[in-house]
């Protein structure tokens, strides 16, 4: 029988044009006053797109990695994107800012068609999300969450090739999909297809330094900034450590904590995926690792629901588990406006949230998220200690 939820690749087409509409209607709020003061937050429509474009050197025609403080904090294809995008849209923020949402809703379409492909049955509750609509202009990150899509779906049927190289250029873009090596090794493991699996990964890496080696030689400074600031930046907006530490429990020397957690939790999910009894698809497995690396990390942007909410859909494999999907969507639809109302608080509005409810906020949202994860890791049956019989049998 035809799952009711399934529908045709155009309905998905048509609610993803219009959830970029509504979307649009939302960050728009912030034109007039060019997205400044108090008013982008009150209103949740801040984006960093006008943002970046006034205080960095790519929105004065200079090159995107120019200077230090004026370089992008971003991986080097996001660099360009940025750059290339000033260079071909009206001028000013507002012009920037509408031309490169153009881009985006387009590319917003092109995940929701991915999500389709990879899982029909869900792809229409990926388009209804309310997530998507509150951050989708957020950032520029749909340009890599598209091309993480298409590895993810390239992976799944087999086209690894394709799917390595795409994925290389997904790291180089945003730098977050560095994370489903994880998964992909593990599945080559159970496959008994080690070379297979270290082919894989050498293409993937090498797509992702062969790109970046132009930029690390020609404006070092500039490109290593993104990687400066991740590595040196302390406990930030929306992450666990800045919420304990509204509360008192002030953790010393978070960069190396947040490493050691994030080493436990992958060694965690790793483990998982080698005891189920079937193994994981990579487009099933993803969500885990994403997951682990949202909830350790040392900071969590709005914007960052946008990765997460794809991969949900396409790990949900019971219908059931939709109710914890959409649990879960509320808690990050109560994070979106309690980041921004802390925000106006903080620059002058004469409402807002206190640190301590957003505190509140933050840790619902990252105990929402670990509650999904665990519900739709308990439909995967454990086959035992079966990580134990897979290293004798590996076939170099």
């Amino acid at each position: 029988m035809r799952d009711p939820m399934r529908v045709s690749t155009r309905v998905i087409i048509l609610f993803a044009i219009l959830a970029s509409l509504f979307s649009f209607a939302k960050f728009s709020q912030c034109e007039e006053s060019v997205w400044a003061g108090p008013n982008q937050y009150i209103h949740a429509c801040y984006s960093d797109l006008p943002a970046l474009f006034s205080e960095r050197a790519f929105g004065k025609g200079e090159w995107v990695f120019n200077g230090v403080e004026e370089a992008a904090e971003y991986p080097a294809l996001q660099g360009v994107i940025m750059w290339a995008t000033a260079k071909v849209s009206p001028s000013g923020p507002v012009g920037y800012f509408n031309f490169s949402a153009i881009l985006i809703a387009l590319l917003f379409i092109a995940s929701a068609v991915l999500v389709y492909r990879i899982k029909p049955d869900n792809a229409l509750v990926y388009t209804l999300a309310p997530t998507g609509i509150l951050a989708l202009f957020i950032n520029w990150d749909l340009w890599a969450i598209v091309t993480t899509l298409l590895a993810i779906y390239w992976f799944d049927r087999k086209e690894e090739l394709a799917s390595a190289a795409i994925l290389g250029v997904s790291i180089a873009t945003k730098f977050f999909p560095i994370v489903l090596l994880i998964p992909i090794a593990i599945i080559f493991i159970r496959r008994h297809e080690m070379k297979r699996g270290i082919q894989y990964l050498a293409i993937s890496l090498g797509t992702f330094s062969v790109i970046n080696i132009p930029f690390a030689l020609t404006t070092p400074t500039g490109w290593w900034r993104f990687y400066d600031l991740n590595l040196h930046r302390e406990a930030d907006w929306g992450s666990i450590w800045y919420a304990l530490s509204v509360f008192g429990v002030n953790l010393t020397h978070i960069n190396y904590l947040s490493i050691l957690t994030l080493l436990i939790g992958i060694l965690a999910v790793a483990i998982f995926l080698l005891q189920t009894r079937e193994t994981l698809s990579l487009a099933e497995s993803s969500i885990f690792i994403f997951t682990v690396l949202m909830t350790v990390s040392k900071v969590y942007s709005p914007q960052y629901v946008l990765w997460l909410t794809p991969l949900v859909i396409l790990a949900i494999k019971d219908k059931r588990d939709l109710s914890w999907f959409w649990f879960w969507q509320s808690a990050e639809v109560i994070y979106h406006f309690a980041i921004w109302q802390h925000l106006a608080l903080l620059t002058g509005a004469q409402f807002g949230l206190s640190v301590k409810l957003y505190a509140v906020a933050t840790l619902f949202r990252i105990a929402a998220a670990i509650a999904l994860a665990l519900a739709l890791a308990r439909r995967h049956r454990s086959g035992g200690l079966l990580a134990l019989r897979y290293w004798p049998e590996l076939p170099i």
